[in-house]
């Protein structure tokens, strides 16, 4: 079930919890997927599972099948590292190879990897435009124009029936929306952080996927 999410005289339906789909450019945006993240702790010496890019990817192609999207936008820090890329593993270069020829693909890079190989397939760029917003990785908190990023992994912590509750949550400023981190393998920082408010220039709401809602807490 798809939630809506209205932002900048634009009206996004929120996928798979932590995604925007926006039917008017049929395009699917997400950020952080931070691929081949287990792969590099592992050469470091801390094993994790190496499932996390699969996983990932396979997300996104439900979500693709879901919503009927055109076009992907990553919101940067696509992989955990500018070589990533050549570490994925065979079924996950498939799956990628598959969804770039149903999607139109662009990679906005991030601090992560800020130099993504341009063998990748699909589009790779600093930053782009769609519909009067700026897609970017990490908010500009100089630039007053409306704006989608990521960056910063936010979550929302609550309480549900007596219950502490953690979701990733959506992040609305005057100007910009934060997105969640996308990926399998990434964590969160809180959304009240003021790093957060910092840099969207003030926090008016965060957006919280609970089931078939999005919960809206005024900041």
């Amino acid at each position: 079930m798809s939630l809506t999410l209205s932002f900048s005289g634009q009206t996004f339906q929120v996928v798979g919890g932590k995604a925007l789909f926006w039917p008017e450019f049929r395009s699917l945006i997400v950020a952080d997927l931070h691929l081949e993240k287990a792969s590099w702790f592992a050469a470091r010496g801390q094993m994790l599972p190496p499932h996390d890019s699969l996983a990932t990817l396979e997300a996104l192609a439900a979500l693709v099948e879901e919503t009927g999207a055109t076009a992907l936008w990553c919101l940067g820090d696509n992989f955990h590292d500018g070589d990533g890329p050549a570490r994925l593993s065979l079924p996950a270069q498939a799956l990628l190879a598959q969804l770039t020829t149903k999607v139109d693909w662009t990679w906005i890079t991030g601090n992560h990897d800020a130099a993504l190989p341009t063998t990748l397939p699909g589009v790779v760029c600093d930053e782009a435009e769609l519909g009067g917003l700026i897609l970017r990785h990490a908010a500009h908190p100089a630039d007053p124009r409306p704006e989608l990023s990521g960056h910063f992994h936010p979550k929302y912590t609550g309480v549900a029936r007596g219950r502490r509750v953690i979701r990733p949550c959506f992040v609305e400023g005057p100007t910009k929306l934060l997105l969640p981190s996308f990926g399998a393998l990434t964590g969160g920082m809180p959304a009240t952080d003021p790093a957060i408010s910092a840099a969207m220039g003030g926090i008016r709401a965060f957006h919280v996927p609970a089931g078939d809602r999005l919960v809206r807490f005024e900041a």
